[in-house]
C-alpha cells in the first residue's frame, strides 16, 4: 500500500474508490499524568505524550490502511491528520485521505 500526502503518484493513473479513515482516542494511566504534570512545572517535552501521539497516528494509520485494503486500494492519496483533546490526558487523532487504485 502506497500512502502519499499529495493529490497524485508520479506515473500513475488514479481511480478514486472514496474516502477511508482511521480513529483512535489514547490516555496515558494516571501515574502518567501526575509525572508529566510536575514536568510543566519545570519545562521540556513531555516524552509520554509524545509517544502516546505517535502511538495513536500509528494506529490511525493502520485502521485507514485496513479500510482502503478493504475497498481493493492500491494507495492511499492526500493523508492528512488531525487530533483534538477529548480530556485532560488524552487525545483522538484522525488518519483520512482517498483510497485509490491504479488503473
Amino acid at each position: 500500500m502506497i500512502l502519499v500526502n499529495t493529490d497524485y503518484i508520479t506515473g500513475k493513473n488514479l481511480e478514486m474508490l472514496g474516502l477511508v479513515k482511521g480513529s483512535t482516542i489514547q490516555s496515558k494511566h494516571i501515574g502518567k499524568d501526575i509525572t508529566q504534570g510536575f514536568k510543566t512545572l519545570v519545562g521540556g517535552e513531555l516524552k509520554a505524550y509524545n509517544d502516546m501521539m505517535n502511538e495513536a497516528r500509528a494506529l490511525a494509520t493502520k485502521r485507514m490502511t485496513e479500510e482502503a485494503e478493504r475497498l481493493g486500494a492500491d494507495a492511499i492519496v492526500n493523508i492528512r491528520y488531525s487530533s483534538s483533546a477529548v480530556m485532560a490526558g488524552a487525545a483522538e487523532v484522525i488518519a483520512y485521505g482517498t483510497a485509490v487504485k491504479f488503473i
